[in-house]
């Protein structure tokens, strides 16, 4: 691991307090848990669990005992250290439960140690820190704090009119999918316009499915095919507070019967009046972003922490 290297102090001085570096096994994952336990967003990224899944061997900032969090997800390649977001894991940065995060993230950015030679980091706060870059990325997200009806009013008419075709077919929605068939349909069907996933990406997905499965945090729905053949598919994790649309996949045939409308319709039907946050996970595609935003949802800004210290010609390759 990147942490595994020396030259580095470990801890430094803040306004708050001391900022600690502290390597993936140093990592007291009760107090880490325990910190995001008092802060309200539910979202899943930071989860301890979440991260030793999606970002095995990630490295942290914590300031004195885990009152503020900074998760650092952390690879090597050609011998050098660097930090880069995971696929599947949209964005970390700052977790504290008071204070001016955006101040206190600047510090906490500040104090990334150097040996970690690359930052690409998508962090929630706005810093301004020197020798980094900072570029806005875009969420969408739907508070679902009114009757069924006003959100139906709320969405815009070509999202109605799709709801309502979708609704002309025999569309029946499941619960039975299974991580490999969702991860199949997405490979076979979407996969060569979503960049470059590696193997290992999906087997770490493969795993975040069945852990939150398994535990009742996350749930897989779908349409088949009269045949029993998965259509679409989509895997939601759901948190005090926030329901996280993390993955969707869906065929040619789903999208001639508008599948995607039907069932994110069923799932906002089904916590209408709740408060609960539906976050669609954000997208760079023009095309998904308007879809996300078809439902009434608003967009909300995270940032794309980036530097570059690699070495030449490394570095050109990146």
């Amino acid at each position: 691991m990147g942490g595994m290297e020396t030259g580095f102090s470990g801890n430094a001085l803040n306004a708050e307090g001391m900022i600690n570096y502290l390597r993936n096994q140093e990592i007291d994952r009760n107090k880490w848990d325990g910190c995001l336990q008092d802060i309200p967003s539910g979202r899943p990224y930071p989860w301890s669990w979440y991260l030793d899944i999606m970002s095995p061997g990630w490295d942290a900032l914590v300031d004195d005992d885990y009152l503020s969090v900074f998760p650092l997800p952390c690879k090597r390649k050609f011998g050098l250290s660097y930090i880069a977001t995971p696929v599947f894991l949209q964005q970390l940065g700052l977790f504290t439960p008071d204070g001016d995060r955006e101040r206190i993230a600047a510090e906490f950015v500040s104090f990334i140690p150097e040996l970690y030679r690359l930052t690409d980091l998508c962090i929630g706060q706005e810093v301004q820190v020197p020798g980094y870059t900072l570029t806005p990325r875009y969420n969408y997200e739907m508070k679902l704090d009114k009757p069924y009806g006003e959100m139906w009013l709320g969405y815009m008419s070509d999202c109605r009119r799709n709801i309502n075709i979708a609704r002309r077919y025999p569309q029946e929605i499941v619960e039975d999918v299974k991580p490999a068939e969702i991860i199949s349909l997405f490979r076979n069907n979407t996969a060569s316009r979503a960049g470059t996933i590696r193997n290992s990406s999906y087997r770490r997905l493969h795993g975040l499915m069945d852990h939150c499965t398994g535990n009742g945090t996350g749930r897989l729905l779908g349409v088949r095919s009269p045949k029993g053949k998965l259509l679409w598919g989509m895997f939601v994790i759901e948190m005090q507070g926030r329901t996280t649309m993390l993955f969707t996949a869906g065929s040619r045939k789903s999208r001639e019967l508008r599948t995607s409308y039907l069932v994110i319709d069923h799932l906002i039907k089904s916590y209408a009046g709740t408060g609960q946050i539906l976050d669609f996970a954000g997208s760079t595609v023009l095309s998904i972003a308007l879809f996300m935003r078809s439902f009434g949802s608003v967009r909300t800004t995270y940032w794309r922490l980036y530097r570059n210290t690699l070495p030449w010609p490394v570095r050109v390759f990146k």
